[in-house]
């Protein structure tokens, strides 16, 4: 089943063309927007017009159905987001809390 333009996004780093799907466990999951036979998922659209996805695996090593061989997107990204850590050597600040300050 081909796919309307209309359910695409662009990334925000690289400004691809991918979509958003629902994985098994209820989370997005951002896929590149055209069929790719390298792909590891199997994305299908369900009942209610709802991109779903899930992990070709062992068990499961084929296409059922409609589906069709999807690629996630962070693999193939560009330029992925830079995860921003604390500096090395730095503690967390902690706060006092508030029951600190109950009178003994």
């Amino acid at each position: 089943m081909p796919l309307s333009d209309h359910t695409t996004d662009q990334c925000r780093e690289c400004l691809a063309t991918i979509r958003w799907a629902i994985t098994v466990h209820g989370r997005r999951q951002a896929l590149d927007a055209e069929p790719d036979a390298k792909g590891n998922l199997a994305a299908y659209v369900d009942g209610t017009g709802t991109l779903r996805v899930r992990v070709l695996t062992a068990e499961r090593d084929r296409l059922e159905g409609a589906e069709w061989q999807a690629m996630p997107h962070a693999a193939t990204c560009t330029r992925p987001p830079v995860r921003r850590t604390a500096r090395p050597g730095r503690r967390a600040v902690v706060r006092r809390g508030a029951w600190t300050r109950w009178p003994r």
